[in-house]
């Protein structure tokens, strides 16, 4: 029977009790585990992520999870991927030169200018607000009961930019480009910034993704 918990996937690359006692606190029932078996009989899955994308896919590869990644994800499981835990669900990142990525949300991930107009210093470090697209709704997604006046915490010199446009949540701006902060489409959210990171507009996140769950 599989497990209800959400498992904290490591493979070497994240913060991971950060992410924990973020979920702890919002009462989310998780464990953090590498192995296929406990990510594959999760009740909902976080995959986090520091580093550069070529290291993590690597890690990923000799751990043999990026299979059992894509098949929790097709199983409609309550996915959560964060900052370049988020990357990684792209088809390819240009970090490095090129380096494939898990191809389960067509996409690449771009650099951001080392130069820019506006002198904003790469990496972006700091507090940033997420933004509605045009036409934009939050309801029913990770972002309900926030709002664009509120900020959120980023560490990245990359962002992703996903082919469909559709599935994109929010927007956030620096370094003069007008990039995609997070998605959402099916039972998948990917975030570039970290909610654990970010005071109660985090929390509030994990509360939505415990809503999903179904331990409101």
């Amino acid at each position: 029977m599989p497990d209800k918990k959400t498992v904290i996937i490591d493979y070497g690359m994240g913060n991971l009790f950060s992410v924990k006692r973020a979920c702890e606190h919002v009462g989310l029932d998780v464990v953090i585990a590498s192995d296929k078996s406990a990510i594959l009989n999760a009740g909902s899955v976080i995959l986090p992520g520091v580093g550069a994308f070529g290291n993590a896919m690597e890690n990923l590869q000799k751990l043999d999870l990026a299979a059992p990644l894509a098949d929790v994800i097709a199983s409609g499981k309550p996915f959560m991927g964060i900052c370049l835990g988020f990357q990684l669900l792209m088809s390819e990142s240009e970090e490095f030169g090129s380096a494939p990525g898990l191809n389960i949300i067509r996409g690449s991930v771009k650099k951001f200018p080392v130069k820019n107009s506006e002198g904003a210093k790469i990496p972006q470090m700091g507090w940033n607000s997420v933004l509605k697209y045009p036409g934009g709704e939050w309801k029913g997604t990770m972002f309900e009961g926030i709002c664009e006046t509120d900020y959120m915490y980023f560490v990245h010199s990359f962002y992703v930019q996903p082919e469909d446009s559709g599935i994109k949540c929010s927007r956030t701006v620096y370094a003069g480009i007008d990039y995609c902060s997070s998605i959402s489409v099916g039972n998948v959210f990917g975030c570039q910034f970290h909610p654990e990171k970010s005071a109660w507009t985090g929390l509030k996140v994990y509360a939505n993704f415990k809503k999903r769950v179904g331990g409101a």
